[in-house]
């Protein structure tokens, strides 16, 4: 029951991420994601034994760990065009330019 749970939230944690804002995000999510449960499944096959359920959940855990990495590394870069000025004289960002 416990590695069944454990499973879910895995898979729960990489399906949050599926959704990104650019084709670069995604390109980025899903190359992590791959390269994640691959070296996830070759760890966890070889700390337990070579058993399938290690690599199994290796690989899980990986490619959740890996498409986390790779969404935060190809995250847009931005920096703002235009200031303004609330009521109390605070300077905030009126609109931003991604590159």
């Amino acid at each position: 029951m416990k590695k069944i749970l454990a499973l879910a939230l895995a898979f729960a944690g990489a399906l949050s991420v599926s959704g990104c804002y650019t084709p670069q995000q995604q390109t980025g999510t899903l190359a992590g994601g791959a390269i994640g449960a691959g070296g996830g499944a070759l760890i966890g096959s070889a700390l337990t034994g070579g058993s399938a359920g290690g690599a199994i959940a290796g690989g899980i855990i990986g490619a959740g760990t890996g498409a986390l990495i790779g969404n935060a590394v190809t995250a847009p870069r931005r920096h703002c065009v235009r200031w303004g000025w609330d009521a109390y004289g605070n300077r905030f960002c009126r609109a931003f330019a991604y590159y």
